[in-house]
């Protein structure tokens, strides 16, 4: 570790723990101290969300704030991997994913949100974070999401998955665009899992771009996906 400058904030176990991330030099010592102090707030712990807290609770985010009202049910488990057969009929899905989450980074500090978003809670929860992660699957959540992010300021990283397809942008980063301002008129009908199904292997894929998006934020390094939409 002698080519990683240490800088306030990040411990001797930390540099032990996060070395290889480190030595990246976008990241650094520095983009390290800022991850571990990041507030995330993840709005979903189906299957955009469990890629995207597993990653963020390895890479040493300092809190997590994870939001899913649902109980965990067998047909989620080909794609939700944070929660166990077990939990299937009597766990909510945020309760099972914090567990998971201190299970692999005891540091990290969970906050669990057991509860829907609604209107009244939306801008009050958004404004604890930093940033926050939209890996919900319905289009009322991501409009009020994206509407609360836009008054607290924050940054929205958003994604999707259904079928064999995904996408993500990052909305509300620096003046860039927000949800509305790219779908103005809600849906009449939205697609869905349960109607259309999900190959597993899809939101995997999404929700770890989500979290690479979530450290270039934190970290500031790279090339951020505002004003950019991959499929």
């Amino acid at each position: 570790m002698d080519s990683v400058v240490l800088p306030d904030g990040v411990s001797s176990s930390q540099v032990a723990r996060f070395s290889r991330q480190m030595l990246v030099s976008d990241m650094g010592g520095a983009g390290q101290a800022k991850c571990c102090r990041s507030r995330v707030l993840v709005v979903g712990a189906g299957g955009l969300g469990s890629a995207v807290i597993p990653c963020l609770t390895g890479a040493g985010v300092g809190t997590l704030g994870i939001c899913d009202p649902d109980t965990v049910e067998v047909s989620n488990l080909h794609r939700q991997f944070m929660h166990r057969e077990a939990d299937a009929g009597t766990a909510n899905k945020a309760h099972s994913a914090a567990r998971m989450a201190r299970e692999l980074n005891s540091d990290v500090v969970t906050e669990v949100h057991a509860e829907a978003l609604n209107a009244e809670n939306a801008l009050e929860l958004v404004g604890r974070y930093d940033l926050v992660v939209d890996a919900s699957d319905n289009p009322r959540t991501r409009y009020l999401l994206s509407d609360a992010c836009v008054l607290a300021g924050r940054p929205l990283i958003s994604g999707s998955a259904i079928g064999l397809e995904g996408q993500l942008t990052v909305y509300n980063f620096q003046g860039g665009p927000c949800y509305r301002c790219v779908y103005p008129n809600p849906p009449k009908t939205a697609a869905s899992c349960s109607d259309n199904g999900v190959m597993g292997p899809v939101p995997a894929v999404i929700g770890n771009l989500q979290s690479l998006e979530a450290l270039k934020i934190i970290a500031g390094f790279g090339e951020v996906l505002s004003g950019t939409l991959v499929m």
